[in-house]
């Protein structure tokens, strides 16, 4: 997993619950790195998910919802160091529809080993969309985020419904996405 994503959580973590919370947790944590993250390193997910485990046990928020708020933390990252992917997109139907075939290949180009999930998408209707996260790794409430965050990012609201889940070797969840609805 490329090292943004932990230095992006990281600063999440240092901004909501202070730099002490954050070196405890990395004291405490048996972290293979360390803790000691860079941009452009290549990590084990397992740590990702341990950081969240100990960011809930140290605050009283759930995984589930830390890694929504990393989701939408993690749009704005991106917002801002690859806002070409914003633009000329009409809404974040759009958007979402452009994350495997377009952003993903994007995403190869510049790290040819990154390990992506896995996105596909099914227009619903107007203003409706299905799309399934399918991933080796178990951030579906993370993906959740980042949905959320999309349609923000927009200016728009949704009804987001996690339809259906699977937990086993793969994490597979289909969400579907109703714009206009709260």
């Amino acid at each position: 997993m490329k090292g943004i994503v932990f230095v992006e959580l990281l600063a999440m973590a240092d901004e909501a619950f202070g730099e002490d919370v954050v070196d405890n947790l990395i004291e405490t944590s048996d972290l293979p790195s360390g803790g000691a993250y860079t941009a452009v390193g290549d990590y084990p997910c397992e740590e990702l998910i341990t950081i969240v485990q100990g960011l809930s046990r140290q605050s009283g928020i759930s995984k589930e919802e830390l890694q929504r708020l990393f989701g939408h933390k993690m749009m704005e990252s991106f917002k801002t160091h690859y806002p070409h992917f914003f633009e000329n997109r009409s809404g974040s139907l759009e958007m979402l529809e452009a994350v495997e075939n377009e952003i993903h290949v994007e995403v190869r180009k510049l790290y040819p080993n990154a390990e992506l999930p896995k996105f596909e998408t099914k227009r619903l209707g107007p203003g409706a969309l299905e799309m399934t996260y399918c991933s080796s790794r178990p951030l579906v409430d993370f993906c959740h985020g980042l949905i959320e965050a999309s349609v923000e990012q927009f200016g728009e609201t949704a009804n987001i419904t996690l339809i259906d889940q699977q937990k086993q070797d793969i994490y597979s969840a289909r969400f579907q996405i109703r714009l206009g609805k709260q």
